[in-house]
């Protein structure tokens, strides 16, 4: 059951900036790379061209409250769509009442299709890893409970192989005081939540738990991904 108590950490928080540091080395950006020598073959601009007609892709993060993680992922270009869903339980077409009594198994999730030419699967876990508290076992903050897990729900093997890294990575860096507990499993059956659940924040901005809780993460998130948000104002 969803409270309207602060659910964050504020030593996570204030570690954002320090942990973006951290992690962007972790992973190669290679459109960053190739240009580095100033050559170029005859079949570079095919492969590139192929590259950038890759239609879409998706990660399913789950981070606690999917109405905070919806709002979140949201706000990044190249993010084209956030679904809220239940994910990595037993029970078939669950309900948001079954799912809150921790029973079934699932955990709220969202599935987040993006566009691999604007943004990277490695910037998504990059936003997963400051969206949330990956150290709080089966929570965050008053949110608690199996369905508040912390989880990446890989959709192929490179997913799984970065995702694994990563946490290793930041394990062995101590980026955080304790050791991260989020899962990493293979995506399966994602339920869709109800329609009430979609955009909840942007629908229902004044009540309490949006205004306590999504409301103060939000702004923290948006301040970390400044130069990444798609409506974020030219201050040039």
């Amino acid at each position: 059951m969803k409270t309207t108590g602060n659910n964050r950490s504020g030593a996570v928080i204030g570690g954002c900036f320090a942990l973006l540091l951290l992690v962007s080395p972790i992973i190669s950006r290679s459109e960053q790379q190739k240009d580095d020598n100033n050559t170029t073959s005859l079949t570079e601009p095919k492969v590139m061209e192929k590259e950038n007609a890759i239609k879409t892709d998706t990660a399913t993060f789950a981070a606690g409250c999917f109405w905070c993680v919806e709002e979140q992922f949201k706000q990044l270009k190249g993010v084209e769509s956030v679904t809220s869903g239940y994910t990595g339980g037993t029970v078939p077409d669950p309900t948001y009442k079954e799912v809150g009594t921790g029973t079934t198994g699932h955990a709220e999730a969202c599935n987040i299709v993006f566009d691999p030419a604007k943004i990277s699967y490695e910037q998504l876990m990059e936003a997963f890893f400051v969206a949330h508290d990956p150290t709080q076992l089966n929570r965050q903050g008053n949110d608690v409970g199996t369905q508040y897990r912390s989880a990446i729900f890989y959709h192929n093997a490179k997913q799984q192989k970065l995702a694994t890294y990563y946490i290793k990575r930041l394990n062995e860096e101590k980026a955080y005081e304790k050791n991260i507990v989020t899962q990493v499993m293979p995506y399966g059956m994602f339920y869709k939540a109800e329609d009430y659940h979609q955009d909840y924040y942007a629908n229902n901005s004044d009540a309490p738990y949006c205004q306590l809780v999504i409301k103060p993460k939000l702004e923290k998130f948006k301040k970390v991904f400044k130069h990444e948000l798609k409506y974020r104002k030219d201050t040039r």
